[in-house]
């Protein structure tokens, strides 16, 4: 069953997050106020290479207080493709170019509460160009698969879209 929307009124706005109530019907059954989270879509790369493993970076994420393995990813800007931020967020966050792209997967990371969706890209190896932008990134590491495994295992790995990539990664090799 589809549910029916009457309406919508945004609470708070700004370039990153939309706050909003959004009155909806469950046909046949009742109606209520929902809270939905609107914002820019992410995306990201898993970069492998069979002579070095994952590209991988280590940093802080500072409203869970926690350092973390992520892959390269972030917002999509406005008028660009998933793709295009894919591969921007990669050389910023690492230095490192990745090879043509393929989509993994796409997903709604929080699909209860917002339409985000977020987009999970692999390349096959990478081109070093340069260093990565230091606000982002604590350091840059090509991780084996056992190290993978470990990182994941330890949940040294905390945001959605790297723990799909890694365990997407993990399950086809």
């Amino acid at each position: 069953m589809r549910w029916l929307v009457h309406g919508q009124r945004e609470l708070y706005s700004s370039p990153f997050v939309t706050l909003s109530l959004v009155d909806v019907e469950v046909p046949g059954h009742r109606r209520y106020e929902h809270h939905a989270i609107s914002g820019p879509d992410a995306a990201g790369v898993l970069v492998t290479d069979p002579e070095r493993g994952v590209l991988a970076i280590w940093r802080h994420r500072f409203l869970a207080d926690a350092w973390a393995w992520e892959i390269p990813a972030g917002m999509v800007d406005p008028g660009e493709e998933p793709e295009q931020a894919a591969r921007r967020e990669c050389v910023e966050e690492s230095g490192w170019d990745p090879g043509p792209l393929r989509l993994v997967q796409r997903f709604l990371p929080i699909a209860g509460q917002s339409s985000q969706t977020f987009w999970l890209y692999a390349a096959d190896g990478a081109t070093e160009v340069g260093a990565p932008d230091g606000d982002e990134t604590e350091r840059v590491e090509w991780l084996d698969r056992d190290t993978v495994r470990c990182v994941v295992e330890r949940n040294e790995v905390l945001d959605a879209m790297s723990v799909i990539a890694l365990l997407h990664h993990l399950a086809s090799n």
